[in-house]
């Protein structure tokens, strides 16, 4: 059986694969942030008087947080695992087909940073705006106590965030959606819809920051065929927002604070 064939004859279960997977990583994670924004809008205290903690500290006891943390990082990480497989089974190397390899070194790093700059600063505009207006929590980078390893944990949580995002929700989401004959739009409008609802928790500001980061990204999967600048550019950002927010002066991120 040709690959041709052997993808006309699963094309009908990819919207159940799409869905489990979905449900196993980021589609949980999106019905989660919708329960916690429900949770915030409803407390009594205004949203941008609420706070929104990423890499929150799970025990007092430092080496069974470590424990914990490295433990969170490797399970986030199985649906990759789960994606690439599913992947594979339809077109071989499927690493190599969503563009996660060594083989353009220069050209991801060059567009990773590119796009990570390009993202960056916009990002941060929106996100104060956003408090500004009431529109979001207060966002915590870390929630990590100062130990020696507070570091090397958060940017293996950036690496984890980059990799699990960018295959889930770009070269995996978008494959499985042109397989099903979906037009180049509505696959972008599902990709970056998809990416802003499992960032609701924080607010709606960050839900809109985070559609426009997927537009951008999705766009960028559909012209180059290339996850891994994406995963160089989401790894940037969220190594430079949790690793700057544990080693920075408090002084220098009081502009994160909102004042009702």
């Amino acid at each position: 059986m040709t690959v041709e064939e052997q993808q006309l004859t699963t094309r009908p279960r990819y919207g159940t694969e799409i869905a489990i997977v979905l449900l196993l990583s980021l589609g949980q994670s999106a019905v989660y942030s919708v329960v916690s924004l429900t949770a915030k809008l409803t407390a009594d205290r205004p949203l941008a008087q609420q706070t929104a903690t990423l890499n929150a500290s799970v025990s007092p006891r430092p080496y069974l947080d470590l424990t914990y943390q490295l433990l969170g990082i490797f399970f986030a990480l199985v649906p990759v695992a789960l994606a690439l497989f599913l992947l594979a089974r339809s077109f071989g190397a499927a690493a190599r087909e969503l563009g996660i390899d060594y083989r353009r070194p220069a050209y991801d790093l060059g567009w990773g940073a590119g796009l990570a700059a390009g993202i960056g600063l916009p990002g941060l505009l929106l996100v104060y705006g956003a408090m500004q207006l009431g529109i979001n929590a207060q966002i915590v980078p870390s929630g990590l106590q100062p130990y020696w390893w507070s570091v090397p944990v958060l940017v293996l949580a950036a690496v984890q965030n980059a990799v699990l995002e960018e295959v889930i929700v770009v070269g995996y989401l978008i494959t499985r959606l042109r397989a099903l004959s979906l037009s180049p739009a509505w696959i972008i409008a599902a990709s970056a819809v998809l990416r802003g609802s499992y960032h609701l928790y924080q607010g709606f500001g960050a839900f809109l920051g985070n559609a426009v980061m997927g537009v951008i990204f999705a766009l960028f999967y559909l012209r180059t065929k290339r996850v891994m600048p994406l995963i160089v550019a989401h790894g940037l950002l969220d190594i430079t927002a949790f690793v700057g927010y544990e080693l920075l002066p408090d002084s220098w991120l009081s502009w994160l604070e909102y004042s009702a």
